[in-house]
């Protein structure tokens, strides 16, 4: 199978990677556990054994007219503790490595059928320059793009943080959430090839 490069040209690739069927069911959960394990999980509250103070009884059992009480902390009473309080916990969810990387294949094919795949030589981004960035996202049909380099490129990063909805990532550090997201997905030939050896 091969891919048109957009300056010319075509590339070979293997079709184990760009050319499976989507499994919809998959990628939602590779998408999901993705989202899932970026939540901090931090919150916390007080119950009622964590409110300081309430160690005597408020007042007598019998005889007030009141409802009985053991403790001015409970959560019936105003500075008690909370009912069902929050705990810290992990959000994470466990997905392996072959799932994982079989979703990855799924949404590359994907990508591919939807023509949002375009594959390129290099950024060639002389200098850090908003500019030059807006003229290449043109090229390649929009704004909204992921781009997708082999090693880390300062000049691609410096020119496109200021622009919304256009991120750059390398090989590494790809994720479901990035690839669906974004209306075009442009990777270089380098990269490409590292995403053979590590998904094929």
């Amino acid at each position: 199978m091969e891919l048109q490069v957009a300056n010319g040209g075509s590339i070979a690739v293997n079709e184990v990677v760009f050319a499976r069927e989507f499994n919809e069911g998959l990628v939602h959960q590779a998408v999901v556990a993705y989202l899932a394990g970026g939540r901090s999980g931090t919150k916390a509250q007080k119950n009622r054994s964590d409110v300081s103070g309430g160690g005597a009884k408020p007042f007598k059992q019998k005889g007030s007219g009141r409802a009985r009480a053991g403790s001015t902390r409970s959560p019936l009473w105003r500075s008690g503790g909370t009912t069902f309080a929050a705990r810290p916990r992990s959000f994470e969810q466990k997905l392996n490595k072959k799932m994982y990387r079989a979703a990855m294949r799924s949404i590359f094919s994907e990508l591919v059928r939807q023509e949002r795949l375009v594959v390129v030589e290099g950024f060639d981004i002389a200098e850090p320059k908003t500019k030059l960035m807006l003229a290449k996202l043109k090229e390649y049909g929009s704004n909204d793009t992921l781009l997708v380099s082999d090693i880390d490129d300062v000049n691609v990063l410096l020119s496109s943080r200021n622009i919304p909805y256009c991120e750059v990532a390398t090989v590494s550090a790809l994720n479901p959430v990035s690839l669906v997201g974004h209306e075009k997905v442009v990777v270089t030939t380098a990269a490409i090839e590292k995403i053979q050896e590590w998904l094929a």
